[in-house]
């Protein structure tokens, strides 16, 4: 589950997701794309210290309903610490001379599965059920926007009476991490849902806790803190802060950040401007686009009648591929791009046809082979990432798999130290022998396979370009996206490949006995 799926502009990525990681290297055994290990020289994803947090100077907070009873319902993600809160904030309702009763449902908690507690506090002592039913939630609470959004979990709340705090942290399901077919569901919908059956008072409050968490204190683990935080801030908890410390104080682990979370949260709530003061890049990312267009290049694409969406692609996609490989190489793409907006433009419909070649031949031409890796372990974004993530002078290893020791049977992959860096400057020099009669690398079969791609989509999109019509429009611009299943490394590759070109005979026959309107 820390091998998470990334969104970024050239598709989906996978990465390491640092702080739930239990470090235990399976990861080296396996027959993978290359990657970096590090030593840290700091703790992961330190940050700069900032001015502690002063509760005192906050606004007090805004009770939503009845100072004397809450309900409050918590959902989460097993193995976050959705249980720990709760003890917290009962313990801390004791601490306040009110009494509790509660429940934990944890199901699958050790395996990434939803968590839910239940939590009532009220004034004097009642014989009621320790369960929030259906409608009786006054504080719903959720610590995974997926969770929160279910609709098992909505019955509890209703318009009237719940007030909702929810973190809208993309964490990815297990099915998103084995399938990269299953996206992350829109962000709308999911907020649509929830607010449907909340908002008592006021709308209800999304925070990126996980973001938050990470920034500032360089782990996902303080984000339901923070969520508690500006919870109580909303004047959903009827407790006291005090009270709430201590509570955290006597649950003895990570005390002072807990308690700085905690604050965290609570600063948010009350001062939402505050959050545009941080920048809430995760530990390791790096930027969608870190090449920049130059003015040839945006004349060029403006050259071939490109705007809007379809401008803002190829802006980001050509200087790619002239740092790829050059200029020449940039340019066929770009010409190629433009041979299909010529025949998709007077349909007057969009350009979603022109689009997909855009992004898919773009993957297709920037296939990752030896010269791409040393590329890319250049790039000063990812020195800039490693070092903010592990503190400056960390030690890299560059984890790589040589074709040559493949065939020659070696399995795993060899450690590098930064020392390898000159040989790396060395490929990337010669990376116009790239798919020529002298590329060492070229003679590998999923090179070979790699450069088959780009003729064959080429040769197949030309085709369809040639019978695009209002009728078929959209099926077309299916196909032109049907790379994007192309992905991995090695076998794993080969597979995707070979599914891939399946997908492309099945379209054609759905597709064949469609009437075509030019």
């Amino acid at each position: 589950m820390s091998v998470a799926p990334v969104e970024t502009e050239f598709g989906r990525k996978t990465q390491i997701h640092q702080s739930s990681c239990n470090t235990d290297y399976s990861c080296l055994d396996g027959d993978c794309p290359s990657f970096m290990t590090a030593i840290p020289t700091a703790a992961p994803g330190a940050t700069a210290s900032r001015a502690p947090i002063d509760l005192g100077a906050l606004p007090a907070p805004m009770p939503t309903g009845s100072t004397e009873r809450a309900n409050l319902y918590f959902m989460g993600i097993g193995g976050t610490g959705v249980v720990t809160v709760n003890q917290i904030l009962g313990t801390a309702a004791l601490l306040d001379g009110k009494q509790v009763r509660c429940l934990d449902q944890t199901g699958l908690s050790q395996k990434g599965g939803a968590v839910v507690s239940h939590l009532k506090i009220t004034a004097v002592r009642e014989e009621t059920s320790n369960k929030v039913g259906v409608g009786e939630a006054d504080g719903y609470i959720g610590f995974d926007v997926l969770t929160a959004s279910d609709p098992r979990h909505l019955s509890r709340a209703r318009p009237d009476r719940s007030a909702a705090v929810v973190s809208s942290s993309h964490v990815p399901t297990g099915l998103m991490v084995r399938n990269p077919a299953v996206a992350f569901p829109d962000d709308a919908v999911l907020h649509q849902r929830i607010d449907a059956v909340t908002g008592a008072g006021r709308g209800a409050m999304y925070l990126d806790a996980e973001a938050i968490a990470e920034t500032l204190f360089g782990s996902h683990l303080q984000a339901n803190l923070v969520v508690v935080g500006a919870a109580y801030q909303r004047g959903l908890i009827p407790l006291t802060a005090e009270s709430i410390e201590a509570a955290i104080a006597l649950n003895g682990a990570g005390v002072a950040t807990n308690q700085a979370a905690f604050r965290v949260g609570c600063k948010v709530a009350a001062d939402p401007g505050w959050l545009a003061t941080l920048s809430l890049d995760r530990p390791g990312a790096l930027p969608a686009s870190p090449t920049a267009v130059s003015a040839d290049d945006r004349a060029a694409i403006a050259a071939i009648g490109a705007t809007g969406e379809l401008a803002r692609l190829l802006e980001i996609r050509v200087p790619d591929l002239v740092d790829y490989q050059n200029r020449d190489y940039a340019d066929r793409y770009l010409h190629f791009v433009a041979e299909v907006l010529k025949r998709e433009r007077p349909l007057d419909r969009g350009t979603p046809v022109t689009e997909a070649v855009a992004r898919s031949l773009h993957k297709l031409m920037a296939y990752k082979d030896e010269y791409e890796v040393a590329r890319l372990a250049l790039d000063p974004a990812v020195d800039r990432a490693v070092e903010r993530t592990f503190g400056p002078g960390a030690e890299l290893s560059y984890r790589l798999h040589p074709p040559l020791l493949r065939a020659l049977g070696m399995r795993r992959k060899i450690a590098l130290g930064r020392w390898f860096r000159p040989v790396f400057r060395l490929l990337r020099a010669l990376r116009g022998l790239r798919g020529g009669p002298f590329d060492p690398f070229g003679w590998d079969d999923v090179r070979r396979t790699e450069r088959r791609l780009i003729a064959e989509y080429r040769a197949m999109m030309t085709e369809a370009a040639a019978t695009l019509g209002p009728d078929n429009q959209l099926a077309v611009a299916e196909l032109a996206a049907l790379p994007d299943m192309i992905r991995g490394f090695e076998d794993v590759k080969r597979r995707n490949v070979a599914r891939y070109r399946e997908a492309v005979a099945a379209h054609r026959h759905r597709t064949a006995d469609r009437p075509v309107t030019v």
